[in-house]
């Protein structure tokens, strides 16, 4: 027998936060909702879904159905041809445009970060790469995610071995300091270009906020929305970028069929989109 009671909190994840799951998904997210009525003790979905919208307590026990739901999965050099390609084709292209109007300043934007390991991955790679040829910059990383407790974990900016498995050892000398056998910590020089954020992005308010971006990743977030939700978010990242930004996507994702305000680019290894202003 159907649960009408599991769908209208289906939906009304969906509604908070754009997070979708359809009906053929119902063991993957019936199974989730059922840990949290569980934790709780909680005896219907019903009793639940008004204690997430009441005042006493919802706001941060929503927070940790969205845990529940979704998957924090990312470590360090994760999908390193996007960042070969920002400080070889992007960021050079981007900073020469720059330059002409006098306006020296660069903000990307890590969107859905997770743990913390894209912005901070980003921030060497220009530190490493290109620290000589920002004299005179001012440098912006913002990191956002839905998920509370994940930013604080971000903040924090200590990491497990397993984290750090595809970084180089040269790296890990230069901008991670060993805290014990198997943690690390983020050097000070990262983390000044790094600031972190929760956001939602399906959120039109939270999104008027996150303005004038030159480069946005937004890799492995898509697919947690239906196409509906997909157009909303891709919207917002849109006006967020300068008329001369790029968007990156996870290398399963794509754009096709969903909006045509960016334009295809390839470069080796991989692809990106271009702001198209229309």
């Amino acid at each position: 027998m159907v649960n009408d009671d599991l769908f209208l909190l289906r939906d009304y994840v969906y509604e908070t936060t754009g997070i979708y799951f359809p009906d053929n998904k119902r063991y993957f997210f019936e199974k989730r909702f059922d840990r949290r009525l569980q934790e709780l003790k909680i005896n219907s979905y019903r009793s639940y879904l008004n204690f997430l919208r009441g005042n006493s307590g919802g706001s941060k026990e929503f927070n940790s159905l969205v845990q529940e739901i979704t998957i924090n999965e990312t470590s360090f050099f994760r999908n390193n041809s996007q960042f070969g390609a920002m400080i070889d084709i992007m960021i050079p292209e981007i900073m020469k445009i720059k330059q002409k109007n006098n306006f020296k300043e660069l903000k990307i934007w890590c969107a859905g970060c997770s743990s913390g390991d894209e912005p901070y991955t980003a921030a060497i790679f220009l530190l490493d790469k290109l620290r000589n040829k920002f004299k005179g910059w001012k440098i912006k990383i913002i990191g956002t995610d839905i998920d509370i407790s994940i930013i604080e974990v971000a903040k924090r900016g200590i990491y497990s071995d397993y984290s750090l498995r595809n970084v180089p050892l040269r790296i890990r000398k230069l901008y991670f300091n060993k805290v014990n056998k198997n943690r690390f910590s983020i050097n000070e020089d990262v983390q000044n270009l790094v600031r972190f954020e929760t956001s939602n992005l399906n959120d039109d308010f939270s999104m008027l906020f996150l303005k004038g971006f030159d480069i946005i990743f937004c890799r492995n977030v898509l697919i947690y929305f239906n196409t509906q939700s997909k157009k909303r978010v891709l919207e917002h990242l849109h006006n967020n970028l300068l008329k001369f930004g790029y968007l990156f996507l996870g290398h399963s994702e794509s754009l096709f069929g969903i909006t045509d305000k960016f334009k295809l680019v390839h470069f080796s290894g991989g692809i990106a989109y271009k702001k198209v202003n229309c």
